[in-house]
């Protein structure tokens, strides 16, 4: 199942380089303002307890000064809707995914010593759950 944002225009007569920039500036427009997802933004957290949600995620990973922005935290599932047990994490800056690394692995959630580390993978994939939004 997939979503599908309709969206109807009128005919325009206007030149083709006109039409471009026109289109790029509804992109932009249009695009999430929650910033984030660029090169090094996202990492991984791994030992997770199953009962974690991703808002419990995403509030822990803010840090203990609650100051790095999180913009998306998704923990992985099973096709039964069961944790796997770790997540991606994605931030508004490379900067705050460096400090997660450094400051929250091995930290406490739930009762389980967490770990993090940069994203290796390039996509997001499936076998996702929740999702949040920024700070």
């Amino acid at each position: 199942k997939t979503c599908r944002r309709e969206s109807r225009m009128d005919p325009v007569d206007m030149p083709l380089d006109e039409v471009s920039a026109a289109m790029n500036t509804y992109a932009a427009e249009d695009a999430p303002a929650t910033g984030g997802g660029g090169p090094g933004c996202r990492v991984y957290v791994g030992n997770l307890s199953w009962d974690a949600a991703w808002q419990d995620l995403k509030d822990h990973m803010r840090g203990p000064n609650a100051d790095m922005v999180v913009t998306h935290a998704d923990i992985m599932t099973e096709a039964s809707g069961r944790s796997k047990g770790c997540a991606i994490v994605e931030y508004a800056s490379p900067a705050d995914a460096q400090r997660a690394i450094a400051e929250l692995s091995d930290s406490e959630l739930m009762g389980r010593l967490i770990f993090v580390r940069e994203d290796r993978e390039n996509g997001s994939g499936g076998g996702f759950r929740g999702g949040g939004g920024g700070g």
